[in-house]
Formats: structure tokens, C-alpha cells, sequence
């Protein structure tokens, strides 16, 4: 079982003004500790779940650039991109420009996107949900065609590229892992079958369902079930001195029973940096070979 931190807030003890020496002392932790990824929401405006509107967000893959500069063995991951926020050549070259800068860590986590407030807000196209789904297939097809090296013309419903040139080419090859993030058992999941290296599911009482729709979709798609890594959302609280790692080691057991492989999401108190050094010391050891 692989761990990874998901940063979701930015409003800091200190805030803006420490926020780059703050964010720069998590990374660098969790980095050290051993955790597997270290990932940003891709998000414009805070979302509810987490805190009001109104608190700091930084954008996505400036953050995840920085980060890249800040650690040296983490993957690199937001969870997940918006399909429609950037156009997909463009998706295509930052992630490419995110791997290369550092050494081949850069994942791609891309889902339909859902944000229809941050979209009109900042004046961002968010067309109904087929329609996502249609721009995220192709968007998915052109990031594979581009790590490819295929140059040919792309000719979709949505997007046309008359020369989908990718310089330099990821580092990563074939490509940099994909990862789809969602559960929608129709579509997202069979997308997942059909183009993905990861999928990334929510926690709850149908993850086992979930993970049978999945295979069945392989099934369909003649796919090995077993390539793809699953991995799932996961809040981690292990006590500002590491107090309920022994809590978090078995829930993370019971993951692993299901057949996840990574459980990626926020640390509480992160900004305190204990806990993540908590969990590098109890909780990533004794989940290791699960």
C-alpha cells in the first residue's frame, strides 16, 4: 500500500506572505518520509467540502512546478485535472513540460471536471456533462497520440490540431501515467479501462461494487484488469503526535483488502508537519508490504 498527500487548502497559519517557505516545508516532509505522491486539487476557487469560496487557491500545475523544485522522488499529481479548463494540446505540454523539469515524476489525474461555479466565475466554457465527458475522451486521445510522437492530425467533435507536436517528449515513456478520477460506473469507469494506468475512487460502502463494475468494463475492453492500480481518496488523522496511527494503519488495511494499492488524500494538521512525519514513521512502514 503506497501513500500519497493531497494538499486541498492554502489558507495557512501564516498566511499568504509564508505560504511559498510553508508549502515548500510540507513537500519537502512528506518527500522524505516516503510518501508515494504529492498532489493538488485542481481547482480555481475553494471548494465547500474543504472551506468557503472566498479562501487562497493557487492554480494547479504552477504549484505542482514548484513543488518539482521543492522535492526529488514524489510523484506529481493534481486529483484531478479538469478536462475543460485547459485545451488538450496545451494539457498535453504541461504535464510533458511537469515531467521533464522533474525527472520523469509527473502524472496526468484528469476527471470530467464539476466546478460550475469557479467556471463561470472566471469565465471558463462549462458545457453540460455528455459534453465533458465527450471533450474528456478526446482529450485523453490526444494526450496519447502527442506521447506517441505522433504528429498527425487530430479530427474530433470538439477539438481540431493540425500538427499535435510534443518538444521535448516526456521523459516518462511510454507517457506519463494516467490517472481517472471518479466512480461513475458508465462512463468514468470505462474510460478508465480503456485509456488508464490509475483510476481514483471515493471512500465508502460500494467501493467493492465499484471496483467489480471496473472489471467488468476490462472484461469488455479486453483490458487486464490487474495493470490498472487502483487507489482511493482517504483522509488521514494520526494525531498531531502521532496518537491514531495505529486507527489509520488498520483502515488502510481494509483498503488493502478490497485491492487498492495507494491511498492518496489530505493530512490533517499538515501545516503542523508532525503528522506527516508521523505517518512516514509509523504508519508507511507498517503498511509497506500490504
Amino acid at each position: 500500500m503506497k501513500i500519497g498527500l493531497q494538499i486541498p487548502d492554502f489558507t495557512t497559519p501564516g498566511g499568504p506572505p509564508r505560504l511559498a517557505t510553508d508549502l515548500a516545508t510540507v513537500a519537502k516532509t512528506a518527500d522524505d518520509a516516503g510518501f508515494e505522491f504529492i498532489a493538488v486539487m485542481d481547482h480555481f476557487f475553494q471548494i465547500g467540502a474543504v472551506g468557503p469560496t472566498e479562501h487562497e487557491m493557487l492554480e494547479a500545475y504552477t504549484t505542482l512546478g514548484y513543488l518539482a523544485a521543492c522535492t526529488s522522488r514524489a510523484k506529481l499529481i493534481t486529483l484531478v485535472t479538469g478536462t475543460v479548463y485547459r485545451y488538450p494540446g496545451i494539457l498535453a505540454k504541461i504535464v510533458t513540460t511537469l515531467d521533464v523539469l522533474s525527472g520523469g515524476r509527473a502524472w496526468l489525474g484528469i476527471g470530467a471536471a464539476w466546478n460550475e461555479e469557479e467556471s463561470r466565475g472566471l469565465g471558463i466554457p462549462f458545457p453540460p456533462v455528455a459534453e465533458r465527458f465527450e471533450r474528456l475522451e478526446e482529450t485523453l486521445q490526444i494526450c496519447l497520440q502527442m506521447w506517441r510522437g505522433d504528429e498527425s492530425p487530430y479530427r474530433g467533435r470538439h477539438y481540431q490540431l493540425d500538427r499535435p507536436l510534443n518538444s521535448p517528449q516526456s521523459l516518462t515513456r511510454p507517457h506519463p501515467p494516467i490517472m481517472i478520477g471518479g466512480s461513475g460506473e458508465r462512463k468514468t469507469l470505462r474510460f478508465v479501462a480503456r485509456y488508464a494506468d490509475a483510476c481514483n475512487l471515493f471512500p465508502g460502502p460500494e467501493l467493492a461494487r465499484k471496483l467489480d463494475v471496473l472489471r467488468a468494463h476490462c472484461d469488455s475492453e479486453g483490458r487486464d484488469y490487474d495493470e490498472i492500480e487502483k487507489t482511493c481518496y482517504f483522509i488521514f488523522d494520526p494525531g498531531l503526535k502521532g496518537e491514531k496511527t495505529n486507527e489509520v494503519i488498520d483502515q488502510l488495511g481494509g483498503l488493502a483488502e478490497l485491492g487498492f494499492q495507494a491511498a492518496i488524500g489530505q493530512v490533517k494538521d499538515v501545516w503542523q508537519v508532525t503528522p506527516l512525519e508521523a505517518i512516514g514513521s509509523d504508519v508507511i512502514p507498517a503498511v509497506a508490504s500490504l
